[in-house]
């Protein structure tokens, strides 16, 4: 028999219904013939509940208490999975983070995992049984504390135990049908995918796309383990995310993927940086300190009077007051003029394979946008992602431009977001 890894989010199990109803799924692919490990996100907005609860408690609760506080809502929606498919007839045991094996480093709130030692939940599978593990949690290698892995990391749990169980495919559920071209609620004409690449999936999470969470993408992309998204309200076929050597050989890349928007970005610009060797390299190192990601940079040419430049870089909204303060106490040291912050902006992003070999591309995007009256701040490309910073509230136009210019849009809605949430 072969393992399937199955992943259920929140709006999937947020009640009593739902969870009979995911029970019900899992048992069917137990008699399909399959060993079935299962992980599951919190109920509903449990995790949301949770987080308001610490913050009227205390305003900067202790990280440690935050992370055993929060893997609370995971361990009651594994204990009512397994108690549903006993009421089945079938044999379930529930396991945390830990018990399920999942190492990670002692980062509280966005620990990642380091190692994944199975051993229990392969016990489990040899003697009959589904194994329900919670995810989102692990515990750390040096302290021995539970930890969290960040919002949205049920994914990357599930995918690191199948990849860690050899399975034959992670199975994503969610309330949504598959992975769509757009965000549906900005583009009701979105086209769901019958199947996309794991570089162009990656592309697509880490430029905003919430269906998959970019280390989860990153795990599979790593061990070449296929994921099947799809939804646990309906039995539609879903959207298949192949390994990049398989899907060369098992579908045709289209030029254009999808468009993906990120509103939770913030830009900062470093003003009049003396121009000369290892001042950018003082900058990002006291970034990189704080922790922060950077994603785009941009530096200007230097101007002739001054010898002196601007340097601009976008990362995450809620790493931007510890990089303002950060920066700000090197200001002397490095020797800029001041520090701009600006977090009324946000990333849209055209993804797809095609676009190695397509002339015409960047013209058409900007075109686009141009049309829908955008203007753009920043603009960063890979080989298959074209991005641009722009307005706030230029994000929905520039979206549905790009959309319809690329030909995306279906001749009919697809997209039915069944528990509400889009997760």
């Amino acid at each position: 028999m072969g393992i399937v890894v199955q992943k259920y989010g929140g709006s999937s199990v947020a009640d009593a219904t739902g969870i009979k109803r995911v029970a019900q799924r899992i048992v069917a692919t137990r008699k399909a013939g399959n060993d079935v490990v299962v992980v599951v996100s919190a109920m509903g907005d449990t995790t949301d509940e949770l987080r308001d609860l610490a913050e009227q408690v205390s305003p900067l609760p202790p990280p440690r208490e935050m992370d055993m506080l929060l893997t609370a809502g995971e361990r009651i929606s594994m204990a009512l999975v397994a108690m549903a498919i006993a009421q089945l007839g079938h044999e379930a045991r529930s396991f945390t983070g830990s018990q399920a094996g999942v190492i990670t480093d002692s980062a509280h709130g966005k620990a990642k995992i380091i190692d994944i030692t199975p051993g229990r939940i392969e016990k489990a599978i040899a003697e009959g049984a589904i194994a329900i593990v919670a995810g989102f949690q692990g515990v750390s290698q040096d302290t021995k504390d539970v930890t969290t892995l960040g919002r949205g990391a049920s994914d990357t749990t599930a995918v690191a135990l199948a990849a860690a169980l050899g399975a034959d495919v992670c199975e994503i559920y969610s309330d949504v049908d598959g992975v769509f071209t757009a965000d549906p609620r900005i583009v009701p004409a979105a086209r769901k995918l019958d199947s996309i690449s794991a570089e162009e999936m990656l592309e697509m999470a880490a430029s905003g796309a919430k269906i998959l969470h970019l280390r989860c993408v990153e795990y599979a992309r790593r061990y070449n383990m296929p994921i099947h998204v799809r939804s646990s309200f309906s039995q539609k076929e879903g959207t298949w995310v192949y390994p990049d050597s398989e899907a060369e050989s098992t579908m045709e890349n289209a030029i254009i993927s999808g468009v993906a928007h990120d509103r939770s970005q913030a830009k900062i610009t470093v003003v009049g940086v003396p121009d000369k060797v290892g001042e950018a390299a003082r900058i990002f190192s006291t970034l990189a300190d704080t922790g922060a990601n950077i994603d785009m940079v941009v530096q200007n040419v230097s101007a002739a009077a001054t010898v002196r430049t601007d340097i601009s870089f976008t990362l995450s909204r809620e790493d931007g007051p510890a990089a303002m303060e950060a920066l700000a106490k090197v200001q002397d040291e490095v020797g800029f003029a001041e520090l701009l912050y600006d977090d009324q902006i946000g990333k849209v992003s055209l993804i797809g394979a095609g676009m190695k070999s397509e002339p015409g591309i960047t013209a058409k995007f900007f075109a686009a946008l141009a049309s829908a009256g955008v203007n753009i701040e920043m603009i960063s490309t890979s080989e298959i992602r074209l991005s641009v910073i722009v307005d706030t509230a230029d994000i929905e136009s520039a979206v549905q431009a790009a959309h319809t210019a690329f030909d995306l849009d279906a001749e009919e809605v697809e997209a039915v977001v069944y528990g509400g949430t889009g997760r």
